[in-house]
């Protein structure tokens, strides 16, 4: 990837946004030129990238004419209204909103899983919810070696999820707790401080939420698996930063804890940390700032055949969100599929 590409960055101010830009640069990404977009209210604002400053220009369909590839870490409104608007103009968008997620012609990429799909875009590549992202990598090594049928899973989500106000509230109703003081939630539906909330976005059908229809929809979508069986529950915990998943799985094909372990341990983007004996398994502490997806506690499901249990952490900023982005901007700039 020696040729340099004009790369727009939208929400380059944001959570993702900065953290997008850190990964490319720690990656090195092939850029010859680096637009930096965002709400109107923050142009003007100086971001620096290897050492030279970088304007931030109001985000518009004529700053993509300048831009091969866009990555857009936006809300969903804006993704929707902006992401058309810069194909129209020549421009390749990986979009980390959920506005495209489920779109038919639309790829929904984990490069560890389903590289091959970013062949047949049309102009925009979903990025994947974050939790869904940490869970594919872990499962879909399972997934080729003995066919999944059923996943069950509880995620454990760190406030960060809900962007830098998630890590206010939780930082502001921590002191409040200690000082005896009331709070009143703003980003959450409750204290989130000492506190777990199973509650992460609206309620759907079902009494299920959206983030927990996300993992099902998304899952299927990415392993090509239309029938799986997936149920969630997604739980939001006092945590700064990285996701945690417990998940339960049944297979086609039986596989041995130990099988699990050996398969994983060979498999991209995984780090098998799994040796209850001495307190090894992977929590979301050391998870962050890692781009790898953590798994342990990895054992035979007493309730039936072919199941396997494991607890999986990762970073959701990163491998669930950013580094997963710049890594389909990679595969596009390699294949030449702007």
């Amino acid at each position: 990837m020696s040729r340099g590409i004009r790369l727009a960055v939208v929400g380059a101010t944001g959570a993702v946004g900065q953290e997008t830009l850190k990964i490319l640069q720690e990656r090195d990404f092939p850029i010859s030129e680096l637009i930096c977009l965002a709400d109107p209210r923050e142009e003007g604002t100086i971001i620096e990238y290897k050492g030279e400053a970088h304007t931030v220009r109001a985000a518009s369909p004529q700053q993509f004419k300048e831009a091969d590839v866009a990555l857009f870490a936006v809300g969903t409104e804006v993704s929707q209204h902006l992401a058309p608007l810069a194909v129209e103009s020549g421009c390749t968008v990986i979009d980390n909103s959920y506005a495209f997620r489920l779109v038919d012609e639309v790829p929904l990429v984990v490069p560890e899983v389903n590289p091959q799909d970013i062949a047949w875009h049309k102009g925009i590549i979903a990025n994947p919810n974050c939790s869904t992202i940490i869970m594919v990598v872990a499962l879909n090594p399972i997934h080729q070696a003995a066919h999944l049928t059923r996943v069950v899973v509880s995620t454990y989500q760190a406030v960060s999820g809900a962007g830098i106000a998630g890590l206010g509230e939780l930082e502001e109703h921590t002191r409040a707790y200690f000082d005896g003081q009331q709070v009143v939630p703003q980003v959450f539906q409750h204290p989130i401080a000492f506190n777990l909330i199973p509650h992460i976005d609206s309620f759907v059908e079902g009494d299920y939420t959206r983030e927990e229809m996300k993992l099902v929809w998304e899952t299927r979508k990415i392993l090509h698996h239309p029938e799986l069986k997936v149920t969630a529950t997604a739980v939001r915990v006092p945590v700064f930063r990285s996701h945690s998943e417990s998940i339960n799985v049944e297979t086609e094909s039986p596989l041995t804890p130990q099988q699990v372990r050996e398969i994983l341990s060979n498999s991209p983007g995984v780090i098998v940390q799994d040796d209850p004996s001495h307190n090894l398994y992977p929590m979301p502490l050391f998870t962050a700032n890692h781009d790898e997806v953590f798994v342990g506690r990895i054992r035979q499901d007493l309730t039936c055949e072919n199941g396997i249990a494991l607890w999986v952490a990762a970073d959701q900023i990163r491998k669930g969100a950013a580094t997963n982005a710049v890594q389909i901007a990679e595969m596009v700039v390699e294949h030449n599929y702007y």
